[in-house]
């Protein structure tokens, strides 16, 4: 039977298991021997990273043809305006083309772990939060989306990928599953 483990990704965490020696990896948290990850996470980013031991699990999580819907919470510069949040659900054009539709929306600010380092606030310029799923896997898409509507990206938690979220799991924190 596949194993799955969801894997809470701190900031500065590099997503892999080998590395430089100057950051932190994969292999400083999870001590589980043959699982890789199931796709990439910045290491400026934060939150769900899914990890198998199965190649066809991985694919099927990983390849954005499963188009398996991705939920991110991020801390943006500046409102959110109903004209901002449209453009994220109907498409942006990037430098790579046009984005599928995204469902976006304002939100509360979670109730998140502190980030190491924080980040930084101007007292001038407002911020909030939004979700944004996904259905796709461009390199530093979300970044990209939120910076191409006027609201560049302060903070990036993934929290969600297909069924499976970082609900009851702490940061720097893993869980193993069982799946089918």
């Amino acid at each position: 039977m596949p194993r799955l483990i969801l894997f809470n990704k701190p900031y500065g965490v590099i997503c892999q298991f080998s590395g430089d020696g100057a950051r932190p990896t994969l292999a400083d948290f999870v001590d589980v021997r043959g699982v890789y990850p199931a796709g990439r996470l910045d290491s400026d980013s934060e939150g769900l990273v899914l990890l198998t031991d199965d190649g066809r699990l991985q694919a099927r999580i990983a390849d954005p043809k499963f188009k398996l819907p991705k939920t991110y919470l991020v801390q943006v510069e500046g409102e959110p305006s109903e004209d901002a949040l449209a453009k994220l659900r109907s498409g942006v054009l990037l430098k790579d083309g046009i984005t599928r539709p995204a469902d976006a929306r304002k939100i509360e600010p979670p109730e998140l772990w502190q980030r190491d380092p924080p980040v930084r606030f101007r007292k001038t310029v407002p911020d909030a939060w939004i979700s944004l799923t996904l259905r796709e896997g461009r390199n530093r898409q979300v970044r990209r989306m939120t910076a191409a509507v006027g609201l560049p990206t302060l903070r990036l938690v993934r929290w969600q990928v297909g069924p499976w979220s970082l609900d009851g799991l702490s940061l720097g924190q893993w869980r193993a599953l069982d799946v089918d």
